[in-house]
């Protein structure tokens, strides 16, 4: 795993939920744990990781990821089995 996943990882499982995550490193982070990622409607992202399937939305303002999307995406992570000390699975 690179150092910029790494951090990554480490950001999304940090406690206070960052709201300075930026979408494309959570995007290239998914896609390098084996994730398929593909567009919905909209914002919306259909993912599927390790049999998991999740939703994420992209940011429509900004660059980052609002904490609420970061919440969703530990949720997914986790139920995943993806951890914030976690490699690839």
């Amino acid at each position: 795993m690179s150092s910029k996943h790494e951090r990554t990882l480490a950001s999304v499982f940090t406690e206070p939920v960052s709201g300075n995550i930026h979408w494309r490193d959570i995007e290239s982070l998914l896609n390098w744990l084996g994730a398929d990622v593909q567009p919905g409607h909209g914002a919306r992202f259909r993912i599927v990781l390790n049999g998991v399937e999740g939703t994420l939305h992209r940011p429509h303002r900004s660059s980052a990821a609002s904490k609420q999307d970061i919440r969703h995406l530990r949720e997914f992570l986790s139920a995943a089995g993806v951890g914030s000390s976690s490699g690839k699975r």
